[in-house]
């Protein structure tokens, strides 16, 4: 608790340790365990990262969180920042994860090896303090056969939620009917998706075709892959179908979405002809019903974007602990207050990630 308010953290990380997937992935697989320098068998799982960019990262990480990188940002470390935050629920992502299970040239059957070798370390990791390390599951998308599966067995572990890339996996938009079983039975059992982009993966990403700085690259992916994927949801009538499902979009910002709202109502008053089978009311109105958005305290137009979309599909994510994670993350979301109401940042902070994750 931080100023009177209860706080989920709806989008931190894990560093994952680099030994951890030796030991975890099962035996047929321990040959392609991710070395030191993040490559399998001599491949590097990142695109486009320069010396530069490593560096100065892994300084800032270490300036940030000192006493989190010498204990190799254990559980233990994990918890004690987020009490310093003053946040009293953490849904935990991945970090090497992000760009490991989004190789589009990896065979199906080694992203299910670490996939399942993440989700039974990070059921480890949680395990040390479970009221406030809440596990986010990773699906192996390379493989829609093995999605239902792998779900049921996160259920298991009393999770609430799993997350996916929003980019296309071989060729799959997440509307492909390939996953349509996934998407039934997270309705069904009530489990949150949260869309999260990570730049310089090997997947297709929006921009990393046209620009080589991270600079211009994490200013598009994240956004715009996240655009793409509401698009995605709502012209292959995934949301249509499944109206009880829950889909946040971590990670991004909020600014986009007044717009992007606006303009697929455009296309849909004058092209609804076209896509009426999968669509059967605004766009704007399926993410109003079902989806969620997290905010960055620091955008200035907070308040408009309220009177837009209103107040019941907003979340918080601090980011910790990446390299553009602010220590400060926290307490600026609570003194949003000098702008929003205490209701609202109520909202934000609590109401709507505990609807969006379905605690009770």
């Amino acid at each position: 608790m931080l100023n009177g308010y209860k706080i989920i953290d709806a989008d931190s990380h894990v560093y994952e340790p680099n030994d951890m997937w030796e030991k975890y992935l099962e035996p047929a697989f321990k040959s392609f365990a991710l070395s030191l320098d993040y490559k399998i068998q001599g491949e590097e799982i990142y695109l486009k990262i320069s010396d530069r960019v490593r560096s100065e990262g892994a300084k800032r990480v270490t300036q940030t969180h000192p006493i989190s990188v010498l204990t190799g940002f254990d559980s233990e470390s994990h918890v004690q920042a987020m009490k310093q935050m003053g946040v009293d629920i953490s849904f935990v992502y991945p970090t090497i994860g992000l760009w490991l299970f989004a190789i589009d040239t990896m065979t199906p059957q080694l992203a299910g090896a670490f996939t399942r070798a993440y989700n039974n370390w990070l059921k480890d990791f949680c395990s040390y303090d479970p009221e406030i390390l809440r596990g986010v599951g990773a699906i192996n998308l390379h493989a829609p056969e093995e999605m239902v599966p792998e779900l049921l067995r996160i259920v298991d572990f009393g999770w609430k939620g799993v997350f996916l890339r929003p980019n296309p996996v071989k060729g799959r938009l997440l509307s492909d009917p390939a996953y349509e079983p996934f998407w039934t039975k997270c309705e069904e059992l009530g489990i949150a998706v949260g869309l999260h982009e990570g730049t310089h993966s090997r997947l297709p990403t929006t921009g990393a075709d046209r620009f080589n700085t991270r600079f211009a690259m994490h200013a598009c992916s994240h956004p715009m892959e996240q655009m793409m994927a509401l698009l995605t949801l709502i012209e292959g009538g995934v949301l249509e179908r499944h109206s009880q499902l829950k889909v946040g979009f971590l990670e991004s910002g909020c600014g986009w979405l007044p717009y992007w709202l606006w303009r697929l109502d455009e296309e849909y008053e004058n092209l609804y002809w076209e896509i009426k089978h999968n669509v059967k009311m605004k766009p704007s109105e399926y993410f109003r019903r079902q989806c969620f958005i997290s905010i960055e305290p620091s955008e200035p137009y907070l308040a408009e974007i309220i009177q837009y979309i209103g107040s019941d599909n907003l979340i918080f994510g601090s980011d910790y602990p990446h390299m553009d994670h602010n220590v400060d993350v926290v307490e600026k979301a609570t003194a949003l207050q000098e702008q929003l109401s205490m209701k609202t940042v109520q909202k934000i902070l609590w109401d709507n990630p505990a609807r969006f994750y379905g605690l009770e």
